[in-house]
C-alpha cells in the first residue's frame, strides 16, 4: 500500500441507472459515473486536457493527499468556451492518453460533459449535485484559472455549489488570488492548514495548496505540437 495517501472510503461499483425518457420520447439511459458512494470526498478537475500532462497528475495527487480525497475525477471537456478551440484533438484521443497518463487507481478520466450535454461548469456541477446529493465534492482548479474564474459562465454560483482548492502555478499565476474572483470571495478562504475540513465545509469555500509551482500548461504544450507539426 502507498502510504503516501490515506485509504479510501469503499465504493460500490457504478452501474447503469433506470432508463429515462428522452426528448424524442425513447428510452434513454443515465451515463454511468465513476465510482462513488455516498460520503464519498472526490475532487473534480476539468479541463480540455489537450494535452494532458504530468502538472495534471500532480495537482490531483497533490489535492488527494493535502485535502484526503477519495478519488479525483478528470472531467475531459468538448471545449473550452474562454478559449479558441480550433485544432483541438478529438474527444476520444483526449480521452484516451489522459487515462494513458493519470495511471492511478484512485483518478477517473471521464468525458461526462459530452454525455449530459453541458457547455459550462456550472452545470455540470449543478448535475451532480443533483445525481450525487451526498458525495463531496471539491472542484479543483490551477492558480492560473482562478486569475480568470471572474470570466466562467456563474462563477459566483460555482463558488456557491462546491468547494474549491486552488493549486499553486510558477510566474503571474501565483498572485491570482489578488485577482477580480479571489478579492470578492477571499472572506471565504480557508487556512491551509486546514484542508483536510474543505470537503465536508458548506460553500462558499476555498483553499490555496502551495507546494507544487508546475511551469506546465496545455497552451504551451499545444503551440509546440503545432509548431512541431507545420
Amino acid at each position: 500500500m502507498n502510504r503516501e495517501f490515506p485509504p479510501p472510503r469503499a465504493a460500490a461499483p457504478s452501474v447503469p441507472s433506470r432508463a429515462s425518457a428522452g426528448a424524442s420520447g425513447g428510452l434513454k439511459a443515465r451515463p454511468v459515473l465513476p465510482p462513488h458512494a455516498p460520503g464519498m470526498r472526490i475532487g473534480l478537475f476539468g479541463g480540455t486536457f489537450d494535452p494532458a500532462h504530468a502538472a495534471h497528475r500532480g495537482a490531483s495527487l497533490l489535492a488527494m493527499k493535502r485535502i484526503g480525497l477519495d478519488r479525483v475525477w478528470w472531467l475531459v471537456t468538448p471545449g473550452n468556451p474562454l478559449k479558441d478551440t480550433r485544432g483541438l484533438a478529438p474527444l476520444e484521443e483526449r480521452v484516451v492518453a489522459a487515462r494513458a497518463l493519470a495511471n492511478h487507481p484512485r483518478i477517473d478520466v471521464s468525458d461526462l460533459e459530452a454525455e449530459i450535454g453541458t457547455r459550462y461548469t456550472y452545470q455540470t456541477l449543478h448535475y451532480l449535485r443533483r445525481r450525487c446529493p451526498h458525495v463531496h465534492f471539491v472542484w479543483i482548479m490551477g492558480a492560473d484559472n482562478l486569475r480568470s474564474f471572474h470570466r466562467w459562465h456563474h462563477w459566483r454560483d460555482i463558488a456557491r455549489l462546491v468547494p474549491i482548492a486552488v493549486v499553486d502555478r510558477l510566474g503571474p499565476s501565483l498572485y491570482a488570488s489578488a485577482g477580480v474572483a479571489g478579492h470578492a470571495l477571499a472572506y471565504a478562504r480557508m487556512p491551509e492548514s486546514a484542508a483536510k475540513a474543505l470537503p465536508e465545509r458548506t460553500p462558499p469555500a476555498w483553499i490555496y495548496l502551495h507546494g507544487l509551482k508546475s511551469p506546465l500548461s496545455s497552451t504551451a504544450l499545444r503551440a509546440a505540437r503545432a509548431l512541431h507539426d507545420e
